[in-house]
């Protein structure tokens, strides 16, 4: 990778991603670009609309990128209240990027999802190749796109590579309409109110990762030597596994007042249920070394430093 274009660039993932890779290769080797528009300066950046081909083709091509990460879509909560729209922008925006990646002969990258897999899938110790037959539209979606990506890696030759991403927490971006998000939620509360109330069931266990960790695993996989990847598009990655309670017992070793308390929300349950539990990622690690630095406790800490920090800024600004 040596100069990078990204769609999606506000996003959860594509905002931080942004920085990281710019710290690496510079601010003028990343084109960032999203539907709308933003007030903060980081240019390079462009709007792009991920259903107008030939404009995301002009941005790619005057920019003389090497590489397309292609990070637009919609989550799985938001997708299930719009599921047409999600089809449209998560399939038709990820065919868009192929075909521009294709004609321009550039290494792609998009991510994949635990939401991949569904009711049926083996819940613990989910393997990298297993059944998947998501019962969401996002879930669809994703499994899709990873045959998709297969299918322009054998047909055209196009380096296409991926993971399946699990819930990702950061500090960073406020929760964006996944299922996961409690996960974020929950640091926000416990430092503003001191109290949380989950829309997830105790004892829903879900993958779980850092955001440092996530977006070193995107780079890591694409300066992997390619002739070791044999799964390509769809590795399993995760940091940990936890439910709302361990989080709410690890967030109350730093805050002891802080209290969790439940509303079931029934359609991102539904969704959480047909998730696995864990999944196994030896496949990531044999193949391209993959690895992480926070567990639970390392991230607890580090979320609730941070966002003290966030909270002292907007009070004083």
């Amino acid at each position: 990778m040596k100069r990078m274009i990204v769609t999606g660039a506000l996003g959860q993932i594509g905002s931080e991603l942004v920085v990281k890779l710019r710290e690496i290769y510079g601010v003028d080797a990343v084109l960032a670009t999203d539907i709308r528009n933003t007030t903060d300066s980081i240019e390079p950046f462009e709007v792009l609309d991920v259903m107008d081909d030939k404009c995301m083709h002009k941005l790619a091509k005057e920019f003389r990128a090497d590489t397309m990460i292609h990070m637009a879509a919609l989550l799985s909560a938001t997708a299930e209240k719009n599921p047409l729209l999600a089809w449209n922008l998560n399939m038709g925006g990820l065919v868009n990027a192929l075909e521009v990646a294709r004609e321009l002969n550039m290494q792609f990258f998009t991510p994949s999802s635990i939401g991949a897999f569904g009711p049926t899938t083996q819940k613990n110790n989910t393997p990298q190749n297993t059944l998947q037959r998501p019962t969401t539209m996002y879930g669809i979606n994703k499994v899709a796109g990873e045959l998709l990506c297969d299918y322009y890696h054998q047909k055209y030759n196009l380096d296409t590579r991926g993971v399946r991403f699990p819930g990702l927490i950061s500090y960073v971006t406020p929760p964006g309409g996944g299922t996961t998000d409690y996960a974020v939620e929950i640091y926000y509360k416990a430092i503003e109110e001191g109290q949380y109330q989950s829309y997830i069931a105790q004892g829903t266990y879900m993958d779980m990762m850092y955001m440092p960790d996530a977006l070193q695993a995107i780079i890591d996989l694409m300066e992997a030597d390619g002739s070791k990847l044999v799964h390509r598009n769809a590795f399993n990655i995760s940091a940990m596994s936890v439910e709302p309670s361990e989080l709410a017992a690890e967030i109350q070793k730093h805050i002891p007042h802080f209290t969790l308390s439940y509303k079931v929300d029934p359609v991102r349950q539904a969704i959480a249920d047909s998730w696995p539990n864990t999944i196994d990622s030896t496949a990531a690690r044999e193949e391209w070394g993959f690895t992480t630095q926070y567990d639970l406790a390392k991230m607890t800490i580090d979320m609730l430093e941070k966002l003290k920090i966030k909270q002292q800024k907007k009070a004083i600004s």
